[in-house]
């Protein structure tokens, strides 16, 4: 199987709600556009495919550090296969950026892309679509991504999707609310 979209193409970042991705960049960068950094990375995730995921390499920097709530990986190398073994289970796989701004932490750049995954497993939610909201932190230098930290909700994008475990989260999440 391979990974690819039957929807379409996703949308290039956008800025933050306020319409200012960096509020105070002392960068220079001017009001309405990311670091190059962080546009590189929105526009290889928007058409990011088994096929493409070569482009990685112009995002990251070889030392890269990458954790979701899943997985901690260090280096290029290790990403890469963690991208090949996802998009080789998956029907399809595709990522829209909904909003990104960029920020300062001392010396570091900092970027932050929040983001809706679509994806079909054919062993998770009886093979239907799959949507889970997740934010993407980034630490970046003036070319590529040296830190990327995930985070989303585990349980919408697995747990649930499970057969019996799913039945029951989405029980206790009803009662919960209720």
């Amino acid at each position: 199987m391979t990974a690819s979209s039957p929807s379409p193409q996703a949308p290039q970042c956008a800025p933050n709600p306020q319409g200012n991705p960096n509020p105070g960049d002392p960068q220079g960068n001017p009001q309405g556009t990311l670091p190059a950094a962080l546009q590189r990375f929105c526009d290889v995730y928007a058409s990011l495919e088994k096929e493409t995921l070569d482009q990685l390499d112009t995002v990251y920097r070889d030392d890269i550090h990458f954790a979701d709530p899943m997985h901690e990986l260090q280096g290029l190398p290790a990403l890469r296969r963690y991208f090949e073994s996802l998009y080789t289970h998956l029907d399809y796989c595709r990522f829209e950026q909904l909003h990104a701004y960029a920020s300062h932490d001392g010396d570091a750049q900092v970027g932050h892309v929040s983001w809706r995954m679509r994806f079909v497993h054919p062993r998770l939610g009886g093979g239907r679509e799959v949507q889970v909201e997740g934010l993407s932190q980034l630490r970046f230098d003036e070319h590529q991504i040296y830190a990327h930290r995930d985070y989303l909700d585990l349980g919408q994008m697995l747990y649930e999707q499970l057969p019996v475990v799913g039945a029951l989260i989405r029980l206790v999440k009803r009662r919960a609310v209720a």
